[in-house]
């Protein structure tokens, strides 16, 4: 039985999964790794030395057995990183049914899937959970209400959790980065960036322009928050909703056309990116 603690990172295979994944490793937790694609899980794994574990958090399977394979290989959960999460656009009007279903289903069903799975062990540990929700689950990003909707909905169920089991010493703590570099991230910039003919990097500085940071975050700056709220230096931390976005849903949308950088560019707000 292993005597570092025990975390399981969903999403763990790029971005801000894979940070968190490895500024664990580097603060000596032993982690688990899940994700779809085994090819990236691999390259975490060698890289980190955690354990890597093909699944999908949609599936109660592949979450039953998530849980089992971490406790046959390290005996004990300590802390949850739900981090596994998808993006579907599209207006009310617009949006398949079936685009909102997988997005319920992997931002919101498969985080209390996990959550249900490994309780019993969280309260055995006095673990701790965060989840990775968006800045856009505290302010309605344009075009991708089942994400609002979502990622909002995320932050409910660390906040439930914490209340219903914090007196059985379980945290539960949700943070909301805004535009972080990601592998996503740069695929969205790119598409951005090609339709108003710009370089991934002028587009992150367009989309991030009103941002009081002035950029995207490091995907280890918030991976840094999710270790932290997962350590015992934020042991009196709970059910609390952190965003991690560089000062970006503090901005009043409203003052946006009296900014000079708006009047001398002629930019409109329209033309950014809508999703953190």
């Amino acid at each position: 039985m292993t005597k570092n603690p025990v975390a399981i990172v969903t999403g763990g295979g790029t971005g801000i999964g894979a940070a968190t994944a490895a500024i664990l490793r580097a603060q000596e937790w032993d982690v688990v790794v899940c994700g779809r694609r085994p090819d990236t899980l691999d390259k975490i794994a060698q890289s980190t030395g955690a354990i890597p574990v093909v699944a999908d958090v949609a599936s109660a399977g592949d979450v039953e057995r998530l849980v089992e394979t971490t406790l046959e290989r390290l005996g004990a959960i300590d802390g949850l990183v739900l981090n596994a999460g998808i993006v579907r656009p599209g207006t009310v009007g617009e949006l398949a049914a079936d685009d909102w279903d997988a997005m319920v289903r992997t931002n919101l069903t498969g985080p209390f899937l996990l959550a249900k799975a490994a309780m019993p062990h969280l309260v055995a540990a006095g673990g701790s959970i965060v989840g990775i929700a968006s800045a856009s689950a505290l302010r309605a990003s344009a075009g991708i209400p089942g994400y609002n909707a979502t990622k909002a909905a995320l932050t409910m169920l660390m906040q439930s959790i914490a209340v219903d089991y914090g007196p059985s010493g379980v945290r539960a703590n949700a943070v909301c980065p805004g535009w972080t570099r990601t592998e996503m991230a740069d695929m969205e910039m790119d598409e951005y960036g090609t339709e108003l003919g710009l370089e991934r990097e002028q587009a992150y500085s367009l989309a991030t322009s009103f941002v009081p940071s002035r950029r995207p975050a490091r995907a280890a700056e918030v991976g840094n928050i999710v270790a932290w709220l997962l350590s015992e230096q934020a042991s009196y931390v709970n059910a609390s909703v952190i965003p991690v976005d560089g000062g970006m849903i503090a901005g009043d949308p409203g003052s946006l056309t009296l900014d000079s950088r708006v009047k001398m560019s002629g930019i409109q707000p329209d033309h950014v990116p809508a999703r953190p």
